[in-house]
């Protein structure tokens, strides 16, 4: 295993809460910190960088203080859109270098000028990739680790077996994995363990608590949908991505026959607050009103606080690791 030193005796369990657009907020990245695992958010939650530091501020309070316990917090990370499209880049780096913030996750695109930013105060960069050619680039910009979001991740997703893409990524790089991908028990943290990643990354599954951000219709959707129920079209925000088929229909969509985008447009991701609109009025809007999900509600059953899933995830991965170590011994 490689885990990062920064995070070595830091984490109750190897699991990052990945950043979800509108469902990562202050108290779901405090809670998750608190109950020890990696809690993170998008910078793009924020509508202004000055909300950015708010938050910032915000975490860091609540975490200077002991979780339960007397346990010390783990450490928080803010996930940080690179592409130059992304007008909020210099501004935003600047707040995340003023804050020192542990683990910075940079998507489309690695920059070697943001690796060297927060590696200059002792800070992470992991960079999430859905094949081996990304994995290359980023790389050679020097991450510290890379996040493999293999098919059935919530959000933006890959289209590749999770054990087919760590063995191509691991041909090339000899670092931290973070395996993401329909990760939803601790059973399945023990088991992207014994693949070969050193975290878990879990974000549909810290959707369905009370801490975060999205409604109750949203969390109630995510308990009541199966893996059958998520669908996986680039019609929603023109990237290939996960979406519940209920909150498509609601929406007014067909989700067997959704259009086709003539083109990426990546200004629904670096701007993803900006409205939308079509020939016949306002289209609906990813994550706002068509609400996204992985293949992981398969094994959410229930929502609950971050602190008691938490307990949960810890008390299925003993036992999963428990019952591995009396077969390997038989």
């Amino acid at each position: 295993m490689t885990m990062p030193q920064q995070l070595q005796g830091r984490l109750r369990l190897p699991i990052i809460s990945a950043p979800m657009f509108l469902g990562s907020g202050v108290d779901l990245v405090v809670g998750a910190c608190r109950a020890g695992v990696i809690g993170t958010f998008p910078a793009l939650n924020l509508r202004t960088t000055e909300d950015f530091d708010g938050w910032l501020t915000q975490i860091e309070t609540a975490l200077a203080e002991p979780g339960p316990e007397g346990r010390e917090p783990a450490p928080y990370g803010v996930n940080f859109i690179v592409h130059s499209s992304n007008q909020r880049i210099e501004a935003d780096l600047a707040q995340i270098v003023a804050h020192e913030v542990p683990l910075v996750i940079t998507s489309l695109g690695a920059a070697k000028e943001v690796v060297d930013a927060v590696h200059s105060y002792g800070g992470l960069v992991f960079h999430d990739v859905t094949n081996a050619k990304f994995a290359r680039k980023a790389a050679d910009a020097g991450v510290d680790g890379l996040i493999l979001v293999s098919a059935g991740a919530g959000g933006h997703a890959g289209g590749l077996n999770p054990f087919a893409l760590i063995s191509e990524v691991r041909a090339v790089w000899d670092g931290p994995l973070i395996l993401g991908g329909a990760l939803s028990t601790g059973r399945d943290v023990l088991a992207a363990q014994a693949a070969g990643a050193d975290l878990a990354y879990m974000g549909t599954r810290f959707l369905a608590t009370e801490e975060s951000l999205v409604s109750e219709a949203y969390r109630e959707m995510i308990v009541g949908s199966g893996a059958e129920q998520i669908v996986y079209t680039p019609s929603i925000s023109t990237i290939p991505a996960n979406f519940l088929r209920e909150s498509i229909v609601a929406a007014g969509l067909d989700p067997d026959h959704l259009p086709v985008p003539d083109k990426v447009d990546l200004g629904h991701v670096t701007n993803p607050h900006a409205e939308e609109t079509t020939q016949s009025g306002p289209a609906p809007k990813a994550w706002k009103e068509v609400w996204s999900a992985g293949q992981s509600v398969a094994g959410i059953d229930s929502v609950v606080p971050v602190a008691e899933l938490v307990d949960r995830l810890e008390a299925e991965y003993t036992q999963a690791k428990g019952e591995l170590l009396a077969v390997i011994g038989e």
